[in-house]
């Protein structure tokens, strides 16, 4: 910054395009760690399933590699955490056929009204979410330490 004088150098445009870019990496860092993925439903990585380790795993690593559980229960063993990933449905699994879904007596309107509060027709759902994996950790009674774990894919 050579040539600006002090008053210049203290000037808000000069240090707001240096400040910008750290402010910037900040918005986007849970973007590039993978926040992503619970959007998605792929919260479960196989790869980060491969590190576990019996008796080493922390429960702190769990967290960080997984985030929080779908399901946390108590046993005598210790704490159960219970992790679900999924994956859209084909539109043969689902459970109905989408034209002949009958509308539900109290959503009877023709019309809905979404965020902008704009009026429309509500979109008739084609998709759906099944089970991609499961992985259940059992912590041992310190509650800190994997004692075992199972990973399964569908």
């Amino acid at each position: 910054m050579k040539g600006l004088s002090g008053k210049e150098l203290r000037h808000p445009a000069v240090w707001g395009r240096g400040r910008l870019i750290p402010i910037l990496l900040v918005l986007a860092l849970p973007l590039l760690l993978g926040a992503w993925k619970d959007v998605s439903g792929n919260t479960i990585n196989p790869n980060y399933v491969k590190r576990i380790q019996k008796g080493k795993t922390t429960k702190n690593e769990i967290l960080l590699y997984f985030g929080d559980p779908k399901e946390i229960s108590k046993t005598d063993l210790g704490p159960v955490y219970k992790y679900v990933s999924y994956k859209d449905a084909p539109p043969d699994v689902l459970p109905y056929k989408h034209d002949k879904r009958r509308i539900q007596e109290h959503s009877d309107s023709l019309y809905v009204i979404d965020d902008q509060k704009r009026i429309r027709k509500p979109t008739v759902k084609k998709e759906g979410k099944i089970i991609r994996s499961t992985l259940t950790v059992q912590f041992q009674k310190d509650g800190e330490t994997v004692m075992t774990y199972e990973y399964k894919e569908f």
